[in-house]
């Protein structure tokens, strides 16, 4: 009820005409007061020439203002510029006021008309100060009744920089919530004890349970744009057990037309605490890579997918083919594209890259001259059941495109890959490194340029460690974690897609390309993390349950194979790594063997794969038991050495 009152105030009475007569009222006032000053306080001054000046302080002041527009200002808003646009009014008012005395002077057009020039300066001066500390009481009691009679939080400011003095503006003048702002906390020690806008600014060490308590903060709101993860990291710990929301306000570059919305500021996410600073590619070069390009993406529905997609939709793209077999989700990126104004050169295609007729169909019609190959079934547990079906969409759908691909003279043809493929484990990442071995063969034999980019885990993407976290989370919890000690590298969506695009661009053929990820990531501190940033505790709150590893599931991932090392590129993240030398015309002719042969006994599947890669080692998997097999039959037999006997596949 007082905060509808407070509005309905502040609309209806305090109209910008309200403010205009209230101005006028203090001109003449202070007109008053400085004849009062002017004779030391007393009334020996003629009261009868006070009068007639008065009209004419109240008409030039009255122009003035209106020309000026000073009062047209949101009083309870009153900012620097307000105070400049009263200060031109005052100005603006004088100066008539002496070029009228003067001319009147000398022309005689009203003899008994005059003002002394001094009374003029000195009225100005009050009439400066009176208006502007009128406004400056009137947003003092706004904010102190709006502050003291209706409910809001209290916020603490963290960095008292320029970002900072923006956040606070943005909150305080903000309509749909209150927010009182009872500090700045900032690690420059020339700032401590100062103050911004009547609020202290003072360092974290003071940021106490006994301080949040007492001033009964409700939210942090992190305005620094240079904090580092390690340092929130530590104010998160810091406030773990008291019911304190931390927010964190967008980089400056996200900002609405250069402006802060509070809508912006967002709870801290996991992404802000990777404990490294997110990867930046900004290459001029990829303006004229895809200017003018017709290029097709597979697995455009996909997370990885639906942001390169999104990134390529920028450029000046003659033609953007999306493909995908689920349906209903390339629909959404389909629609996400026309909310934007890109549809007029989208192309959206249901096709399965498994289907080598409709491929093919699709590369003749559309004529694409670039690939990025995003699809693949990349569920490590899933694919340990399912050799048949990931040999198919990792291996013999690469294969398909790849081919394809070359065959039509496609200048570029982009691979993704993963950080599993590097000594697999598992099914999965075995299928993916057999993939970078083919297109390593066709380049070979080609002249489309094949690139592979590796990376590691991506945050938020589609089955992914942090949207199950999440879910956990919201349903009570346990969280749950298949090892304390499990590992893993990891980045944001939009880094992945900016490195494949890079990688498009920096290309000759036959790379594959690496990044610096920084310090791989323990899962178990990342899902206590996550708890925190939920507001809850742990384990009090939400415990996490520790289940055992999963079939292929590594402890830790690798970036580099046994036996690789890299190159630098002129990216300092990205590097291109140094492959051990194949056998190209037999590995080619065995990975084409094995698509064709491919059924549903996983045995000799596997026993094939383990073959072609004798990096692959299974780990907490059925397949472990052929390991040895493998190892023994090769020592026998020298197969590492005659690779065109098949009769290990009898084994």
């Amino acid at each position: 009820m007082i905060k509808n009152y407070l509005t309905h105030y502040s609309q209806k009475y305090a109209s910008k005409w309200l403010v205009f007569g209230i101005d006028l009222a203090i001109i003449l006032l202070t007109f008053f007061m400085t004849y009062f000053i002017r004779f030391n306080f007393t009334l020996n001054f003629d009261l009868k020439q006070l009068m007639y000046q008065l009209p004419f302080i109240f008409v030039i002041a009255a122009f003035s203002f209106i020309v000026i527009g000073s009062f047209k200002s949101v009083i309870r808003h009153t900012g620097f510029t307000d105070v400049v646009n009263l200060f031109k009014s005052i100005t603006l008012m004088s100066t008539l006021s002496i070029l009228f005395i003067l001319i009147n002077r000398i022309s005689n057009l009203i003899p008994e008309f005059t003002i002394p020039i001094h009374i003029i300066v000195i009225h100005s001066l009050l009439s400066f100060v009176a208006l502007s500390s009128s406004r400056l009481l009137f947003k003092m009691v706004y904010n102190y009744l709006k502050c003291k009679l209706v409910p809001s939080k209290k916020v603490l400011i963290y960095g008292a920089g320029e970002s900072g003095i923006i956040t606070y503006n943005a909150l305080v003048s903000n309509l749909s919530s209150k927010f009182n702002v009872v500090g700045f906390i900032d690690d420059d020690i020339k700032k401590n004890g100062k103050s911004i806008n009547g609020v202290p600014i003072f360092s974290k060490s003071k940021v106490t349970k006994s301080y949040i308590e007492f001033n009964v903060v409700d939210e942090i709101v992190v305005a620094s744009q240079t904090i580092d993860s390690n340092s929130l990291l530590k104010l998160i710990d810091s406030l773990v057990d008291l019911d304190v929301k931390v927010t964190k306000v967008p980089p400056i570059e996200k900002w609405i037309n250069g402006e802060l919305s509070v809508k912006q500021i967002k709870q801290v996410q996991i992404e802000d605490l990777l404990g490294r600073e997110p990867i930046k590619i900004d290459n001029p070069n990829l303006l004229n890579e895809f200017n003018g390009e017709s290029i097709l993406v597979t697995g455009a529905a996909g997370s990885i997918g639906s942001e390169l997609v999104k990134q390529l939709a920028n450029f000046d793209v003659k033609k953007l083919i999306l493909v995908d077999q689920a349906e209903s989700a390339l629909y959404d990126v389909q629609q996400d594209l026309k909310r934007n104004g890109k549809e007029n050169f989208i192309t959206t295609i249901v096709a399965d890259i498994r289907d080598g007729l409709r491929i093919d169909s699709i590369f003749q019609e559309y004529k694409p001259t670039m690939v990025f190959h995003a699809a693949a079934y990349k569920h490590v547990p899933l694919m340990e059941k399912s050799p048949y079906e990931a040999i198919k969409i990792n291996v013999n759908g690469t294969k398909i495109l790849a081919d394809t691909a070359s065959r039509y003279d496609v200048k570029k043809f982009v691979f993704i890959s993963t950080d599993k493929a590097v000594n697999p484990t598992s099914v999965m990442g075995a299928t993916k490194r057999m993939a970078e071995m083919y297109i390593s063969c066709l380049q070979k034999e080609s002249k489309t340029k094949f690139i592979t980019t590796r990376f590691g885990n991506v945050l938020g993407s589609n089955g992914s460690v942090i949207p199950l976290f999440k879910k956990q989370i919201e349903n009570g919890g346990p969280l749950t974690l298949t090892h304390r000690e499990i590992t893993r590298y990891f980045m944001t969506i939009p880094e992945a897609s900016q490195l494949v695009l890079e990688a498009g661009t920096m290309g000759k053929g036959g790379e594959i390309f690496i990044f610096d990820m920084g310090e791989s990531v323990k899962i178990y501190d990342l899902a206590k993390n996550m708890i925190k940033l939920s507001g809850l505790r742990f384990p009090e709150d939400i415990d996490i349950q520790i289940t055992g590893l999963r079939p292929g599931e590594k402890l830790y991932e690798e970036l580099l194979a046994n036996g690789e090392n890299t190159l630098s590129t002129y990216h300092k993240k990205i590097m291109i790594s140094r492959t051990r030398e194949l056998e190209y015309g037999a590995i080619k002719s065995d990975i084409e063997d094995l698509c064709i042969t491919n059924r549903f006994q996983n045995n000799n599947i596997v026993m094939k794969m383990k073959n072609l890669i004798p990096e692959y080692k299974s780990n907490n998997s059925d397949y472990e038991k052929f390991d040895k097999r493998v190892q023994i039959y090769k020592k026998v037999r020298g197969l590492s050495e005659d690779r065109k006997d098949k009769n290990y596949i009898n084994l």
